[in-house]
């Protein structure tokens, strides 16, 4: 039987150019000062990556908050946290991720106290997260932690993500239209 191989091109084959995404990453101590360096470090790389203004502000925030999470409730004697920011300029994604090594404590919106006249001293810096950034949810770090993870659109970006639930699981919390908190479950309850 005689099979004749197919004609071998040497032509480059035309390409879509790749644009990755930029990507900054650091590993800082679990202390207050690790803390206020996350914050520091993370709006000097959205400013190199001319943000705009609005959106850095409303990061500067959230990272803040979240790298206080991982020291206050995520710390492990001799363990250091993870600030990560990505940017998808083909989406116009800017992703900020804080990862701790205390996997088995994971964040949860406070409602409301027990009674409403108490005063609590914290408890509220989710809520914060989820009224400024544009969705938010906690996934495992492995082999042991986790990573809380925030997600704003910048201005030319009009749509939502395409995996609104990212890795199969469901988004612990989110903004709606209006501006507005809201967590998992009572996205579930307004479906039903």
């Amino acid at each position: 039987m005689n099979h004749t191989a197919p004609p071998h091109s040497t032509a480059p084959h035309p390409t879509r150019p790749t644009v990755r995404p930029r990507t900054f990453t650091q590993l800082l101590s679990a202390t207050r000062r690790g803390a206020r360096l996350a914050r520091l470090l993370g709006t000097g790389q959205l400013r190199a990556w001319d943000m705009p203004p609005a959106l850095t502000e409303r990061a500067e925030v959230v990272i803040a908050e979240l790298a206080a999470n991982a020291v206050l409730h995520g710390r492990v004697h001799g363990r250091c946290f993870r600030l990560t920011l990505v940017f998808e300029q083909v989406s116009g994604l800017v992703r900020v991720e804080v990862s701790d090594a205390r996997g088995d404590v994971w964040p949860q919106i406070v409602t409301g106290a027990d009674d409403a006249t108490a005063l609590r001293p914290g408890g509220r810096g989710l809520a914060l997260v989820a009224a400024l950034a544009d969705e938010w949810d906690c996934v495992p770090f492995p082999p042991s932690g986790k990573t809380v993870r925030a997600v704003f659109r910048t201005a030319e970006s009009g749509t939502a993500p395409a995996g609104a639930t990212t890795g199969g699981r469901p988004l612990v919390g989110r903004t709606t239209a209006d501006g507005h908190a809201e967590t998992a479950g009572a996205a579930a309850r307004q479906t039903r």
